[in-house]
């Protein structure tokens, strides 16, 4: 049986999974993103599901005419993702989705763990009983779809599934601690899209059978401390994970046009002629 998540305009803010299966998409009447929008959000999926692969140039005129709209909303979306940090431009060299290196994934990692361990202690405080109940079925339902990609791991759209419902996890627990400003922090600091950016350039794809589950667990069942040492761990299991992956990455040159990442070969990669 295979589940599928559709990443829309605003996919933190969409009512989690419940008992069975992952949430279908919440129909909206809210108006149409913008081409540039658009054009953001396609080019941002395909890097987190792996279609464009870490490292591939990008081509302004080939995403636009895959995408089939004209040149300046996919420059802006392109300015934004630099913006974010999801890729890199250099003069009269071009545009390339980034490497992440060992100091960016510490970075990126530092700051989630300050956010993401008070979140875990205000949830730990505050969420309800039935909050509690619906985050242990969210971590056992997170296990079971990590555990069904050893079997479909060459399936990007499951893949990408299963990690749209994981950071639908991890924010739930940012909500149900009652502090908008930091869900929102959460958020705008992206540092759960990045831990999807590192995992999908290292193609993490698997974890230990109990590993959202046992977080779960510990953030319903335990202590402000319990909670906070649980998300911490967690975090960093992840973090060196990724560090210890991080070196079959080539040096980047400063003709990236040519340069290959691992595995690039497997996927498609974006045309470098600008």
């Amino acid at each position: 049986m295979r589940f599928k998540i559709i990443l829309t305009t605003d996919m933190s803010r969409k009512s989690p999974a419940r008992a069975k299966g992952l949430a279908k998409p919440v129909q909206t009447h809210s108006p149409a993103p913008s081409l540039a929008k658009r054009a953001y959000l396609e080019i941002r999926n395909q890097i987190l599901k792996g279609d464009i692969v870490v490292g591939a140039a990008l081509s302004r005129r080939h995403l636009a005419a895959e995408l089939n709209i004209s040149v300046p909303p996919v420059m802006e979306a392109l300015q934004q993702l630099e913006r974010d940090g999801l890729v890199e431009s250099r003069p009269r060299v071009g545009t390339r989705v980034r490497i992440p290196d060992p100091a960016d994934v510490e970075d990126r990692s530092l700051v989630r763990e300050a956010l993401e361990t008070q979140a875990a202690r205000l949830f730990a405080q505050r969420a309800t009983s039935q909050e509690r109940t619906e985050l242990k079925a969210m971590g056992r339902r997170v296990d079971q779809l990590y555990a069904a990609c050893e079997n479909n791991a060459s399936d990007r759209d499951f893949l990408f599934s299963v990690n749209t419902y994981h950071m639908k996890l991890h924010l739930r627990i940012a909500e149900c601690a009652r502090c908008p400003a930091l869900r929102d922090a959460i958020e705008k600091e992206q540092v759960l899209i990045f831990n999807w950016l590192f995992d999908t350039a290292v193609e993490r794809r698997t974890l230990g059978s109990d590993f959202h589950a046992r977080l779960a667990d510990a953030l319903s069942s335990g202590t402000t401390e319990q909670a906070d040492s649980a998300m911490r761990q967690h975090i960093r299991f992840g973090m060196n994970q990724v560090l210890e992956r991080l070196g079959r990455f080539a040096r980047p040159s400063p003709g990236w046009r040519h340069q290959k990442p691992a595995g690039a070969e497997r996927k498609r990669s974006a045309s470098a002629t600008r």
